[in-house]
């Protein structure tokens, strides 16, 4: 049962080239940035995809698996994720249907909403986590320069 309706893509985990002499520093450190985005997300896509997550689908219960109660309101978790309210909204849907979250009113303030991860969630997250950390520690590397422009 898989999550997203995307397929996976092939990951590229090549260096990102060196800009030619005389390029602007930002310019290029925009692109080794997005070379660098490009090719972990594409590998996340591959691996994940196996558990049946997006790297999307996967950032939304690996924050509510840092929070002790398994918990997020759903105004703070968007801008945690970095999505709209409303491509949360909609991601959501897609992790309610499948049972790996739920959405609960918050006491607090009747207009808000909590996104609470289930048992089936925590399970999938803890499935998938080991998979998602191997990407990031082998394709990261391999495109250092983008994490190290700015250091």
């Amino acid at each position: 049962m898989s999550v997203t309706d995307s397929g996976p893509r092939t990951a590229r985990a090549t260096e990102t080239p060196e800009p030619p002499a005389g390029a602007d520093p930002v310019v290029s450190a925009w692109r080794a940035i997005a070379a660098s985005y490009h090719a972990v997300t594409c590998a996340l896509e591959q691996e994940l995809g196996r558990h049946g997550l997006g790297v999307s689908e996967f950032e939304v219960l690996d924050r509510l698996a840092e929070t002790p109660e398994h918990k997020f309101r759903a105004q703070e978790l968007a801008e945690a994720v970095h999505l709209s309210q409303s491509a949360l909204s909609r991601l959501i849907d897609r992790l309610v249907k499948h049972g790996l979250v739920e959405r609960c009113l918050c006491g607090e303030d009747r207009r808000g909403i909590y996104v609470i991860m289930t048992e089936a969630g925590q399970q999938r997250h803890a499935d998938a986590a080991p998979a998602h950390r191997e990407v990031l520690a082998r394709v990261l590397p391999a495109t250092a320069p983008a994490a190290t422009i700015f250091s």
